[in-house]
């Protein structure tokens, strides 16, 4: 199930108001190590958060190359016209380092507590694919329009238009909603890793693949992206990936070549800028190298 798709990596930070300080650390740690992706999870909800949006661009204002990305964006908590023109708006102060990763929306008490209106089960779907639609369209510049009972925009002029593009990738795990992603979406994001099984990935990948070859578009065009919780080391006791350097290469290695996905952000559950450092310097090198040489040896 291997998709041949250049190995990206990325970091989860951690967007508490009490830890800003160490969060501007790793981001700083994981740029200078040459990751790809800061990740920050989005739940507006909780008194304890930063708002991912302003945890972002003060991230991309502190580093110099890495890339940046909701993971993900709470779509029922936000216009999608008014995602669009935010993303757009990112993407030209940084250019090329903004990926836009939305969701349906996990916690319909918490959109409701916010004064959103929740949508549940085939209404979200619905609900989640025009705004989709409706991000895809406004990100490409031109008018926006759209009058369904969920999404009712009239004639929005959207710009700027981001050069390079920004991506737009969803988080799901249900059938109906990975269907949306292959239809819909430029890359998956799975759940984490103990959330997500490895061994219920594959039902899933044939799930986005046959959605989108129906929709007329070439799967190995989606970017997948797994969220992997653990810790790197002689770490016992706790859910996730655990393990020395060599286990973490040979795991994420078959997750690559086996499993689909192409970029790996790593949620470190201890010591976390030590544990980015060994990530950068030790893991991700080990992957690359590994991946490439069971490609070599498939002939792709």
């Amino acid at each position: 199930m291997d998709y041949g798709r250049e190995l990206e990596f990325g970091v989860s930070i951690d967007p508490t108001a009490a830890d800003l300080a160490a969060s501007r650390r790793l981001a700083l740690v994981a740029d200078r190590a040459g990751l790809d992706y800061l990740a920050v999870q989005d739940h507006p909800y909780q008194p304890s958060h930063l708002e991912v949006w302003t945890l972002l661009t003060h991230l991309a204002s502190i580093t110099e190359r890495i890339g940046v990305t909701p993971d993900v964006l709470d779509l029922q908590l936000r216009l999608p016209s008014l995602v669009a023109k935010s993303a757009a708006s990112f993407a030209e102060i940084a250019p090329g380092r903004v990926a836009l990763g939305v969701g349906g929306g996990a916690t319909p008490h918490g959109v409701e507590a916010l004064g959103g209106t929740p949508h549940a089960g085939a209404d979200m779907v619905r609900y989640t694919e025009e705004a989709l639609a409706v991000l895809r369209r406004a990100l490409a510049g031109g008018a926006v329009r759209l009058d369904t009972p969920r999404h009712r925009i009239a004639g929005y002029q959207a710009g700027p238009v981001p050069r390079p593009p920004v991506p737009v990738w969803l988080g799901s795990q249900k059938p109906r909603m990975l269907a949306v992603t292959g239809r819909a979406a430029d890359g998956w994001i799975s759940p984490l890793n103990i959330y997500v099984a490895p061994h219920e990935v594959p039902e899933r990948q044939e799930a986005i693949d046959r959605a989108a070859r129906e929709a007329g578009r070439d799967p190995r065009d989606i970017r997948r992206i797994y969220n992997v919780i653990g810790a790197i080391g002689p770490y016992a006791g706790a859910n996730g990936l655990l393990g020395d350097v060599g286990v973490w290469i040979d795991t994420l290695s078959d997750w690559a070549v086996d499993l689909g996905f192409d970029t790996f952000v790593f949620w470190p559950m201890t010591d976390a800028e030590r544990q980015v450092e060994v990530f950068a310097s030790e893991v991700v090198p080990g992957i690359r190298e590994r991946v490439a040489q069971r490609r070599k040896e498939a002939g792709r």
